[in-house]
C-alpha cells in the first residue's frame, strides 16, 4: 500500500464544540434501534475483560472495536444501514486491523503505568490479594478501603482513562478512516486536539450538562432497585439503556468532531473485504 498523503487538522471555531452535541444526537435519532444494539454487543464483548486470556484480546481490540463503532456513525451519516458485523469491520481489515491493534497495547501499556506510578505509594493498594478482588469487581473489596485509598484509585483510573483516551482520540479514526499508520495517527490526532482546545472545551461542557440528568435519573431509578422482582429487572434494563444512549452519544461526538476537524468523504472506510479474514 503506498504511503497516504499528508493529513491537516483543521482550526474550527469553539462553538463547534456544543454543535458536535446536537449532530451526535440527530445522528442517533436516524437509526436509534440499531445503533444502541450495537453498543450493547459491545459492552458484552467488554464483559470477557474479566477471562484471563481472552480479558487481553478484548482490551486490546478496544481500539478496533470503536472505529466499528465509528463506522457505524458514518454508515448513518451516509444514508446507510450498519449491521451488527460493522462492529467487527475494522478487525477483518488489513492494515488497519494491526495498527489499531498497536493502538490498544500502547494505551493499555500508558494506563497501566500511569495508575502503577500513583499508586505505588499506597501500601493498602499494593495488597496483591486486594487487587485481584477488586479486578474481580468484588464491591466488599471497595468498601473495606479508606477515603483516602478510594480518593486514590478513583484519582488513578480517571487518569489512566483520560491519558488513554487523548492519546487515541483521533488516532483511531485516522487510521481507520484516513488510513494512517500509527505512529502518524498518533501525532496528527493529538496536534489536532491541541489547535482546537477551545472547541473541545465546550464540547467537555456540553457532554457534562447532558450527563447531569442522565446521572440523576440513574441515581433516582439505583434508589428503587430494592423493591425487588420484575421491577428490579426492569429498573436495572431502563439504567443499562441510559448508560447506552450516553455512550453512543460521545461516539458520536467523536466522529462529529473528527468529520468537522478532518474532513470525511462519503466512501473514506475501507471496503468491507478488504482482508478476507477476521482477526479476534
Amino acid at each position: 500500500m503506498s504511503n497516504p498523503s499528508p493529513v491537516e487538522p483543521r482550526r474550527v471555531p469553539a462553538a463547534h464544540g456544543m454543535a458536535w452535541v446536537a449532530q451526535s444526537f440527530s445522528l442517533l435519532r436516524l437509526q436509534p434501534a440499531r445503533l444502541l444494539l450495537i453498543a450493547l454487543l459491545m459492552q458484552m464483548l467488554l464483559g470477557l475483560t474479566q477471562l484471563p486470556l481472552i480479558g487481553l484480546l478484548v482490551i486490546l481490540s478496544v481500539p478496533a472495536l470503536s472505529a466499528g463503532l465509528l463506522e457505524s456513525f458514518h454508515l448513518t451519516a451516509v444514508g446507510g444501514r450498519p449491521e451488527l458485523r460493522t462492529l467487527f469491520k475494522p478487525l477483518a481489515s488489513r492494515p488497519h486491523n494491526g495498527r489499531l491493534l498497536a493502538v490498544g497495547a500502547l494505551v493499555f501499556a500508558v494506563g497501566i503505568v500511569s495508575m502503577s506510578l500513583l499508586l505505588s505509594g499506597n501500601e493498602e493498594l499494593m495488597d496483591p490479594e486486594l487487587v485481584e478482588r477488586l479486578n474481580q469487581g468484588d464491591l466488599d473489596a471497595v468498601a473495606s478501603l479508606n477515603q483516602e485509598a478510594l480518593g486514590q484509585m478513583v484519582l488513578a483510573f480517571l487518569l489512566g482513562v483520560s491519558i488513554s483516551g487523548t492519546l487515541s482520540y483521533f488516532a483511531i479514526p485516522l487510521i481507520w478512516f484516513r488510513h494512517l499508520g500509527t505512529g502518524g495517527a498518533l501525532v496528527t490526532g493529538l496536534r489536532a486536539l491541541i489547535v482546537n482546545w477551545r472547541p473541545f472545551l465546550l464540547l467537555g461542557l456540553g457532554l457534562l450538562l447532558v450527563f447531569l440528568p442522565v446521572a440523576i435519573i440513574s441515581g433516582i431509578l439505583f434508589s428503587a432497585v430494592g423493591a425487588g422482582g420484575l421491577a428490579t429487572v426492569v429498573i436495572m434494563g431502563l439504567i443499562m439503556a441510559l448508560m447506552l444512549v450516553f455512550q453512543m452519544m460521545l461516539f458520536g461526538t467523536q466522529y462529529c468532531a473528527f468529520r468537522d476537524v478532518f474532513g470525511l468523504a462519503a466512501e473514506a472506510a475501507p471496503p468491507a473485504d478488504s482482508s478476507g479474514q477476521l482477526v479476534a
